[in-house]
């Protein structure tokens, strides 16, 4: 009698479960759709320099190449910079017409590598980040082991997030990419000794922006 009872319940329950209505299935997400929502602030230079700020970076805003000459040339004096290594050819051609002293080239670089100076690729206003490649002549070395890695950069390369940087690296190298690209964001940092912050563990103590705004209205 037991028994029979608990069949009949286990039976009611199932022909309760196939009269309601199949769940809800969505429908395909859509993969192209963006993950973030929209910046709010329309300006992508001041989103990114607070981003690029809260990570531990050094903004300098410079409204002409002339005034990135003056900056940098300044910076080095402060702070009393002896070797800054410059490999691409066209930075080379910018700063000794500007009579700014530079490395061009590999000698004593592990001796005297206080800072390096590169270009990069896009600027991330989301995160604040600088995205770099291997493409250029400043290669992997100089983002990494110098002391300091200054990166001059110019407003038309923000975009909004690293989507949009990586369409920008199609678009400059297609078909063949860079073998190694890299958000850096912020100077190196490892808590992983007794959670003590230390920077420079990995890279660059310092991480300096340049930013000449090529988009100022006449």
């Amino acid at each position: 009698m037991y028994e029979a009872r608990s069949k009949d319940i286990v039976l009611r329950k199932v022909r309760e479960a196939l009269a309601k209505s199949a769940p809800f299935v969505p429908p395909t997400p859509d993969f192209n759709s963006t993950v973030y929502p929209p910046l709010a602030d329309e300006d992508l230079s001041i989103v990114f320099a607070q981003n690029f700020l809260n990570t531990g970076g050094k903004f300098i805003y410079c409204d002409s190449e002339e005034n990135f000459y003056d900056q940098l040339f300044e910076f080095k004096q402060e702070n009393n910079i002896q070797h800054i290594f410059v490999w691409e050819s066209s930075l080379k051609k910018q700063l000794f017409g500007a009579g700014i002293n530079f490395s061009g080239d590999e000698k004593d670089f592990l001796k005297h590598a206080e800072a390096g100076l590169t270009t990069c690729e896009a600027l991330l206003a989301r995160t604040g980040s600088i995205l770099v490649s291997s493409a250029n002549s400043g290669g992997r070395r100089l983002t990494i082991y110098p002391e300091k890695h200054l990166v001059v950069a110019y407003t038309s390369q923000l975009v909004p997030d690293i989507k949009e940087g990586l369409q920008l690296v199609r678009e400059k190298y297609a078909p063949k990419l860079p073998s190694m690209l890299s958000m850096v964001s912020g100077p190196s940092r490892t808590a992983d000794i007794e959670k003590t912050l230390v920077l420079g563990a990995h890279g660059p103590k310092q991480l300096v922006l340049f930013l000449i705004d090529d988009l100022i209205e006449d």
